[in-house]
């Protein structure tokens, strides 16, 4: 079966943060219908781990309505494109004021690809040194601190972490542990 494909597009909304478009598709039926996307950079997402303890950051998500813990994660300023180590690294920093001597890929990850086209690599980073953090002006409200796992663990268990990205990252890192690769 042929897949769905691309008659089409026009952009209808941009910010310095994202891209919404309209796309007219052909469906493999021969059909024809409208797919609304939204286009981000991609991003990083760091489980920065030292001892028993993980690094997480909390903050206002407005269209939550609501504060939320999450791993430390982003894009490049301006939509730009920055290979996902580098944006790792740069992100650990600014968000916590971390810095890793190894970052390990632990995976990829889609946002939301029934809407949107934004995947994220997912980082273990050890052998952590602490210094001050360097946020963005839309990040002044975030706050960080080291959790030990069974209080994370607690905490996704009860709804107080419900940032789909950071559980499924934190999968990732069980899965690796188990597997040991």
């Amino acid at each position: 079966m042929k897949p769905t494909t691309q008659v089409s597009s026009r952009e209808v909304y941009r910010n310095n943060w994202l891209t919404v478009r309209e796309d007219v598709v052909r469906r493999p039926d021969g059909s024809t219908g409208i797919y609304g996307v939204v286009d981000k950079p991609d991003y990083a997402l760091i489980i920065a781990v030292d001892g028993d303890r993980l690094a997480l950051v909390e903050q206002y998500r407005y269209p939550l309505g609501e504060r939320r813990w999450e791993f430390p994660q982003g894009t490049a300023p301006g939509r730009a494109e920055v290979a996902p180590a580098e944006l790792a690294a740069r992100e650990l920093r600014e968000e916590t004021g971390l810095t890793a001597g190894s970052f390990v890929v632990l995976g990829r990850l889609d946002i939301a690809a029934g809407m949107s086209s934004q995947r994220g690599s997912v980082f273990l980073a050890t052998d952590i040194t602490e210094g001050e953090h360097d946020r963005e002006h839309e990040e002044q409200d975030m706050h960080f601190a080291w959790f030990e796992r069974s209080r994370f663990e607690d905490m996704v268990r009860s709804g107080e972490i419900t940032d789909a990205q950071s559980i499924a990252a934190y999968g990732l890192l069980l899965l690796r542990e188990r597997i040991g690769s």
